[in-house]
């Protein structure tokens, strides 16, 4: 006979602990798989809690070309939305003004 493997429990951190480990992991600059079998926890775990809550996140590059692109581009979308909203307030404006025929009615 085949006994059941025993369940794994799944243990529920909170966001404190979260905090704290990932604090231990950039402070003490130890491993990660020693920090985490230090705390009790998979170095997944620490890994992606590092990722989420880190203070070390990778930053975009970004250089001042691409900076200018953007720049452009946003502009040029500015103007395309102020041009819009003219139009839309035209339109507005002739669809609010009483008719001729229904004030000779």
């Amino acid at each position: 006979m085949n006994e059941p493997e025993p369940q794994q429990v799944r243990r529920r951190y909170d966001e404190a602990f979260r905090r704290n480990a990932v604090a231990l992991v950039e402070e003490s600059g130890r491993s990660l798989k020693e920090i985490a079998a230090e705390l009790g926890v998979s170095h997944w775990n620490l890994r992606d809690w590092t990722k989420k809550h880190g203070r070390n996140k990778p930053k975009s590059a970004t250089t001042s070309a691409e900076l200018q692109r953007e720049l452009t581009r946003l502009r040029n979308e500015n103007q395309a939305l102020q041009r819009r909203c003219e139009v839309l307030k035209k339109a507005l404006g002739i669809l609010a003004e009483p008719s001729q025929n229904a004030s000779h009615a």
